[in-house]
């Protein structure tokens, strides 16, 4: 772990214990959905975010309810960390009529207005123009104390949307914080093959846009870092890039069989993964007792477990409300 620039985030347990919940439980989601993707439970595929915890989570503990988001098919953590409800969660992932859309999104659209989430997108890099679009209403409706967050992993950060959407940003001074995870693969090809100047953070210079960068696996560096930027934007300085630097010990997608990395390279990653970081730190820094911890480990799991039982107790989509929900009316 970092160092810590606000001293006092270690007196206030009840907000580390909630990061740590909060981690936990995205964690425990995805390695259950994952399961229930085995059983034919889940529909069409997903994208897990196993190993990249803390951006979620840290990123999105720094931004307020009001605040707008917009995830990305690897979003699970980020719509947990944003507040959407768990059982409705679990519920769309299963297809219930009770999901967060209603069955009809799935892993990859998940959708919850009330917390600020605009939605999750499966086109990589279509997150940048909707943030554009976001941060424009925040702009013109003169809304103080509100931004847009557009999560993207480093593959998109070289769409034409994406850089497009950040000159755009810069040009009209919007309020949005275009938040660049990366996980160093883009599918299964490696940043270094794709890029000349690996220094992602430098993409923000040719657009005059002030950027950030941290350690993506540490959930305290993520939440501070983003609180910053977050600062910076909302005193009308417009747009940031927030790179964080993490990884995926989960496959691409469900169909990925990780034969582009080696066993050692993913063990290590899985050694120094953001919750056993986290852990860690509690525990030396006399913050929290190792059974502090794992009480903290039982409650994700409950609240896991209940959604599962909730979700599969849900009925299913039926075919009379197959256009509802995807016109205007």
């Amino acid at each position: 772990m970092g160092e810590i620039k606000d001293k006092s985030l270690l007196e206030n347990k009840e907000f580390l214990r909630e990061l740590m919940v909060r981690m936990m439980t995205v964690n425990k989601f995805e390695e259950v959905a994952f399961w229930l993707f085995g059983e034919g439970l889940v529909h069409g595929t997903m994208h897990l975010s196993i190993g990249e915890e803390a951006t979620g989570v840290g990123t999105t503990a720094a931004m307020t309810k009001d605040d707008y988001l917009l995830a990305t098919h690897r979003g699970h953590g980020q719509a947990l960390g944003k507040g959407v409800n768990v059982n409705a969660m679990m519920a769309e992932i299963l297809a219930r009529a009770t999901g967060t859309n209603h069955g009809k999104g799935g892993s990859m659209h998940i959708c919850d207005f009330d917390n600020g989430i605009l939605g999750a997108n499966g086109i990589v890099g279509g997150n940048g123009p909707i943030a554009c679009g976001a941060g424009l209403s925040i702009k013109l409706q003169k809304i103080p104390n509100r931004v847009c967050a557009a999560f993207f992993g480093d593959g998109a950060s070289n769409e034409g949307a994406i850089l497009e959407s950040m000159n755009l940003a810069a040009a009209w001074d919007l309020p949005v914080m275009f938040i660049l995870t990366n996980n160093t693969y883009g599918m299964s090809t490696p940043l270094d093959r794709v890029v000349k100047n690996k220094d992602l953070r430098q993409r923000a210079d040719a657009f005059g846009m002030k950027s950030y960068e941290c350690d993506g696996n540490d959930v305290l560096e993520v939440y501070e870092t983003v609180k910053e930027a977050r600062d910076y934007v909302v005193a009308g300085n417009g747009p940031v890039l927030v790179v964080e630097h993490t990884y995926r010990t989960s496959g691409h997608s469900k169909s990925d069989g990780n034969l582009y990395r080696t066993k050692e390279e993913i063990q290590y990653w899985k050694d120094n993964n953001p919750i056993k970081r986290f852990r860690d730190f509690l525990v030396e820094n006399g913050i929290f007792t190792n059974e502090e911890v794992d009480e903290m480990q039982a409650t994700a799991d409950k609240i896991i477990d209940e959604a599962v039982e909730y979700a599969k107790a849900q009925p299913q989509p039926v075919v009379e409300d197959l256009e509802a929900d995807v016109y205007a009316e």
